[in-house]
């Protein structure tokens, strides 16, 4: 199975600022490199029509992917943006419950659950995030809070709609602060969240991805990366410093 490295722009650079960054990435990133390694760029909303006309004017094997999706297909839901509108786009992936939209913007598991069903139906591989806060690690917890996520996420997927998704932990107190879980905790929760899926009647063995979120950098990419068990990050505020994002991609022995 192919490792993949997304870079989640977030409320991050214009359209054009997006543009020259993909530009750059590409004349970086070694030759043939995405034949091995599934690199996914994640920007803003704004600049997705502009990043997918640059990846297939210029047949870039680099994929798109969404930050977030609405919950409803269509309707009076003035600022959503629906799953059919990103598949127009050519979108492959889109994030979903990111711990930023489940703190900031008050997201139930409910909700996340209809946007997975959402971006299924429109062939859009849902990145899943799930993590837990620093006060439910203290209080050892974490792991049936995770439990919990993930159940509530993949609540009636049918084995004949899956095609594949990406799991994505991210510790909450890893997000943006420079902290990182060890590696010895990411695979602790990501061997468990793996046992967990695999029981599913949908789960794909060869299709399905867990991948490791929460302060990743060049410093700590090539321990996380490289773990047997883990297939890939989720890359912040590293994915906007080209030379910093290739370096992790890079860190991967192929």
């Amino acid at each position: 199975m192919k490792k993949i490295v997304i870079g989640n722009w977030k409320l991050n650079l214009d359209h054009l600022e997006a543009i020259q960054l993909l530009q750059k990435l590409n004349y970086t990133i070694e030759e043939n490199k995405e034949e091995k390694i599934d690199i996914v760029v994640s920007p803003s909303h704004t600049s997705l029509r502009s990043i997918q006309t640059i990846i297939d004017t210029d047949k870039l094997n680099i994929k798109l992917s969404a930050q977030d999706v609405s919950q409803f297909n269509e309707g009076a839901y003035t600022g959503e943006v629906s799953s059919q509108q990103l598949s127009k786009l050519n979108v492959k992936y889109c994030i979903v419950g990111h711990s930023e939209r489940r703190t900031e913007f008050v997201e139930s598991d409910e909700t996340i659950n209809k946007k997975i069903h959402n971006l299924i139906d429109k062939d859009i591989t849902p990145v899943i995030c799930f993590g837990e806060t620093l006060e439910q690690r203290n209080s050892n917890k974490y792991l049936e809070h995770i439990t919990s996520q993930i159940n509530s996420a993949v609540k009636g997927l049918r084995k004949d709609k899956v095609d594949n998704l990406v799991f994505a932990y991210e510790p909450i107190w890893a997000i943006g602060t420079g902290e990182v879980a060890s590696i010895i905790d990411a695979v602790e929760v990501i061997s468990m969240v793996k046992e967990n899926v695999s029981e599913k009647a949908f789960y794909n063995n060869e299709k399905i991805r867990f991948i490791y979120g929460g302060s990743v950098t060049p410093d700590n990419s090539e321990e996380i990366l490289n773990s047997e068990i883990i297939d890939g990050a989720l890359v912040g505020g590293a994915s906007l410093n080209v030379d910093k994002f290739v370096t992790i991609i890079n860190s991967i022995n192929l």
